[in-house]
């Protein structure tokens, strides 16, 4: 069977690693995409809750899908975050002049952001309703 085709990625130098090397490589720049989340003060702050948040998780879950949906909750919250602050930082590189796409695209990333909290919040207050309540 011949070999697929060599793709020429002049600029990525991502693109020619295989196998652990680009595990490894990816998984730093993960890692820097963290820290430079960390510098949002919306992301620290919600890192900072999640510390918070995910021992709770443990004690409040009465099982292992309660306890996931908890901690999982928190953790789409960091998620969405994370991907609204990289759409604003996309949308703010094109130019610093108002525009009413940008302003949309900024204003819907808010609203992912917006509903992940109102599910964390939802799912949070049903766990705690059953746990003090029932």
């Amino acid at each position: 069977m011949p070999s697929p085709p060599e793709v020429a990625y002049p600029a990525n130098q991502q693109k020619r690693r295989r196998g652990l090397n680009r595990v490894l490589h990816a998984a730093g720049y993960s890692f820097a995409g963290l820290r430079a989340g960390w510098d949002e003060t919306a992301f620290r702050q919600e890192a900072i809750a999640s510390v918070a948040l995910f021992p709770l998780a443990f004690w409040l879950g009465r099982g292992w899908v309660e306890i996931a949906l908890l901690a999982g909750s928190v953790l789409i919250v960091l998620m969405v975050e994370l991907l609204n602050t990289g759409l604003e930082t996309a949308v703010d590189r094109i130019g610093p002049e108002w525009h009413d796409l940008s302003k949309r695209a900024k204003d819907m990333g808010s609203a992912a952001v917006l509903l992940s909290l109102v599910l964390c919040s939802g799912i949070w207050v049903a766990a705690l309703y059953q746990r003090f309540a029932a």
